[in-house]
């Protein structure tokens, strides 16, 4: 054999080795609705997604798009991913699950996660945590601590997941405080410090001292902390910045053992498409520091319930509660189910004002 083709041949099975070594690699794709430094949801996504990388070290490739709309383009942005080689492709919020399923109608060797939605295929699993856990030890707090009984707080988007969330702090609240009020805005976005901030002042114009959020950005945090006298809590993250006043605790939405369980099954050919929904006792909500703004005993009384909510001993929607028109909906010690939560439509007795259709 001559050099030449010695050589040749030596390229040759480099470029092959070379080759195998990349398609070793599981390339794992993040589609975000906010940018990575939001400090709330879309940074936790992140956090996530390092956590795969400092797992599998250089098993993996990772790539992430932030800041893609709901709609037709994120549709492009998952087709360009899979075109990519993306072994699986975490889409990270509500308004992605149409696109999704499209994409993975089109590419049926590629995995897809979707987050909070309900839409599932065979190479589409679901996953979301119960953040209403979350807001029912923020409820317990809010409603023990507000001193003008009107208690603000900023939705995101009139979907199940969101509403959930406010008859949740609500329950909890009145629970404590009989006098409580909730006066809700809705933002109509997950990530806009302005409109956020906008709606944090005018909640506080209206008297809210305590201001609650499913938003995704601290625009709520620094609103308050220039009103003073007003507390909050972190969302999705734990915005620990604004501790101890405003933010007295936070939901944190911890992801990463999620990611890297799915992740592993794609990489040893176990990955089978399923429907996840975890919370405090799996330890995919968490949450955080309560702060010494709080009084000692509604900080115990918060833990006791986060505590007696992991064990499975108590259930944040447990009755008699009715809903908002007066009918009955949870008998006396009755608990909601799954299927009732996980479309949820209407508010409970007590709250003010219509949901936006």
């Amino acid at each position: 054999m001559t050099f030449t083709k010695l050589m040749a041949t030596a390229a040759l099975t480099l470029g092959l080795a070379t080759g195998a070594f990349a398609q070793d690699k599981t390339k794992v794709g993040f589609v975000f609705v906010g940018p990575v430094g939001d400090g709330g949801w879309t940074y936790e996504h992140n956090q996530g997604r390092l956590a795969v990388e400092e797992e599998f070290g250089d098993k993996v490739e990772t790539v992430y798009v932030e800041s893609v709309a709901e709609g037709p383009d994120s549709e492009r942005v998952m087709t360009q991913m899979a075109l990519d080689g993306a072994d699986l492709i975490f889409t990270t919020s509500f308004g992605y699950m149409d696109p999704t399923i499209n994409v993975a109608a089109k590419f049926p060797n590629v995995k897809f996660e979707h987050a909070t939605g309900y839409k599932r295929a065979d190479n589409v699993s679901t996953y979301s945590a119960r953040f209403y856990e979350g807001r029912a030890i923020q409820g317990h707090i809010a409603g023990s601590m507000t001193k003008s009984n009107i208690i603000g707080y900023i939705g995101s988007f009139p979907i199940p997941e969101v509403i959930r969330g406010i008859n949740s702090a609500y329950i909890h609240a009145k629970k404590v405080n009989p006098d409580v009020q909730f006066k809700i805005i809705w933002a109509y976005t997950w990530f806009d410090p302005a409109k956020e901030a906008d709606a944090a002042k005018v909640l506080i114009e209206q008297g809210a001292d305590v201001i609650l959020q499913h938003t995704d950005s601290t625009a709520p945090q620094a609103a308050a902390q220039k009103a003073g006298n007003v507390i909050t809590f972190g969302q999705a993250s734990d915005m620990a910045q604004y501790a101890p006043m405003p933010r007295v605790s936070s939901i944190i939405d911890n992801w990463a053992p999620y990611y890297i369980a799915r992740t592993k099954a794609v990489m040893d050919g176990t990955w089978t498409s399923t429907d996840t929904w975890d919370g405090i006792g799996p330890g995919m909500v968490g949450i955080g520091e309560i702060s010494d703004a709080v009084p000692a005993e509604v900080k115990a009384e918060a833990l006791e319930m986060k505590d007696k909510i992991a064990s499975g001993e108590y259930h944040p929607f447990t009755g008699p509660l009715k809903k908002q028109d007066g009918s009955d909906w949870l008998a006396e010690g009755e608990t909601a189910d799954d299927g009732t939560l996980a479309g949820m439509n209407f508010y409970v007795e007590g709250i003010e004002g219509d949901i936006p259709q």
